[in-house]
């Protein structure tokens, strides 16, 4: 039987969570500790989108934001000049135009333009340079940019140009010394829609995702932001007596459908829209407890936060198959849980990176992907060796006495390992947006339970970076995710190792 329902999971993860809870001190956020039930809703999936950052931003994000009538709230962790920045500002520009000239024509026609209530748009992000960050103030305010520094330093349009277009703006960094990074990434388009990407506002051409969803886990990213990014945020979205000035129009977003070249890897697939049980689980940043940089001393264990938590129970729970999709694997307590999965019969199936932030995981880690994955394959190969030295002992002579049939150890699961590679003939063919690295994080469990997010399977995410993953209960938005991802993935992967019974996942 595949993975527990989530009446299971809720039972087991809540009751292990307040255990451990006590443990863990001064989180940011800390809102979920005395009540960590508040964090499981619903949630209606509406659209699953792979591709790279820009085709992700242009397609699917910038157009969202270009439909908003009240707010829009946009979460990142690094914030670079690059063409997906370039088309950022460009659609900011138009749309603060586009805005303009409704208010005029508003005001032409008798109406009164003060009554047309401003655009609140809330960019946040963490990480934008190293001198940046070795300055950044240390208080959980975090820094707000002055419209002074949004066209040179941020690559965003003037003050000027957006208040013209009655377009509240403001930005916000929060960083902490030594690693700790907020690498949460969401978009929430006037509080009830929206969009959890894996990429950053960055030049990186990287294989990602993106789910769009509404639902009472809206609610639950808004609950996530008030406490993290914006504690004054009101309750009330706007002031019902205001007219609205009504959505930009499709002609607009027609011109930054163009805007970019799409990427080979681009694949929108549609869900259905049905409630869908979910567990919104976010993990607070730390300033690495116990941290030491060889790799062969012994690993202390991660802080319990929900996503932390969540992510190992899930791992143990599995009784069929795992798939896991992470753009570094360094972590050691999931490598342990990976195994132990795998020891019970559990079939797990890996896609990662061979050389992706190398000097970011030795420095975060002791260590790299492609070594964790070396000592992962062998020490799954002595597993091989011990149940065929076990299973040889069963098959002695008659004259012996039978071996307990208990007593032998259950069926290995098996194991297939690939490091993602960009597609070869795209490649030679220089074809503009062929993703070259994964940076896609996923995890299914028994098909049914899949929890995508901005948590990698690396030390800096299980230790030190602040993340948030949303998990989904649904064998149909598992399996629709599933083929997408076997599709973009046909010719991108290079197989590492590949046990005799893996079966293609």
């Amino acid at each position: 039987m595949p993975v527990a329902s989530l009446s299971r999971f809720r039972e087991t993860w809540t009751s292990n969570f307040a255990e451990r809870a006590s443990t863990l001190h001064d989180e940011f956020p800390d809102y979920y500790l005395s009540n960590p039930e508040s964090l499981i809703c619903s949630s209606a999936p509406h659209s699953f989108r792979l591709g790279t950052g820009a085709s992700v931003y242009t397609r699917a994000l910038i157009p969202a934001m270009l439909r908003a009538k009240h707010e829009v709230i946009l979460v990142t962790c690094f914030w670079a000049p690059s063409p997906t920045l370039v088309v950022l500002k460009e659609a900011l520009e138009a749309l603060a135009k586009e805005r303009c000239e409704r208010a005029r024509q508003a005001q032409a026609s008798g109406s009164d333009a003060d009554m047309l209530q401003p655009l609140r748009i809330r960019i946040c992000f963490s990480s934008r340079s190293l001198f940046q960050k070795l300055f950044h103030t240390s208080s959980r305010d975090g820094y707000i940019y002055p419209p002074s520094t949004w066209p040179k330093q941020l690559g965003l349009p003037s003050q000027e140009v957006l208040e013209a277009g009655l377009i509240d703006l403001r930005i916000k960094t929060l960083f902490f010394l030594p690693f700790s990074v907020m690498h949460p990434k969401f978009l929430i388009v006037d509080r009830r829609r929206a969009w959890l990407p894996s990429c950053n506002v960055s030049w990186e051409a990287w294989l990602e995702g993106c789910v769009e969803f509404t639902g009472d886990a809206v609610d639950g990213l808004i609950t996530f932001y008030r406490q993290v990014w914006d504690r004054d945020l009101e309750s009330q979205l706007f002031n019902p007596v205001y007219s609205d000035l009504p959505p930009a129009t499709s002609t607009s977003l027609d011109r930054f459908e163009v805007a970019l070249p799409d990427s080979p890897a681009s694949v929108t697939t549609a869900l259905p829209g049905a409630a869908t049980p979910t567990v919104i689980l976010p993990s607070s940043h730390h300033r690495n407890p116990r941290f030491n940089l060889l790799p062969w001393h012994e690993s202390p264990s991660p802080p319990p936060t929900p996503l932390n938590h969540a992510t190992l129970q899930l791992l143990d729970m599995a009784k069929e198959t795992i798939y896991l999709q992470t753009p570094n694997l360094t972590s050691r307590v999931v490598i342990h849980s990976l195994l132990d999965a795998l020891e019970r019969g559990v079939d797990v199936s890996i896609v990662t990176s061979k050389r992706l932030m190398l000097l970011e995981q030795i420095v975060t880690a002791g260590t790299t992907t492609s070594f964790c994955i070396r000592s992962l394959v062998g020490k799954y190969r002595a597993c091989e060796a011990r149940n065929k030295h076990l299973a040889s002992l069963g098959s002695r002579s008659y004259a012996e006495p039978p071996t307990d049939i208990e007593a032998q150890p259950p069926r290995l699961g098996s194991l297939q390992v690939s490091y993602f590679r960009p597609n070869p003939s795209h490649l030679s063919k220089n074809i503009a947006e062929e993703p070259v690295q994964s940076h896609l994080k996923l995890t299914i469990i028994d098909g049914q339970c899949t929890l995508l997010g901005s948590g990698n399977m690396d030390r800096a995410s299980w230790f030190t970076s602040q993340e948030l993953g949303v998990m989904f209960q649904s064998a149909e938005f598992a399996a629709t995710i599933s083929a997408a991802l076997r599709g973009v993935l046909a010719d991108r992967l290079e197989l590492v190792f590949s046990s005799p019974t893996a079966r293609s996942h």
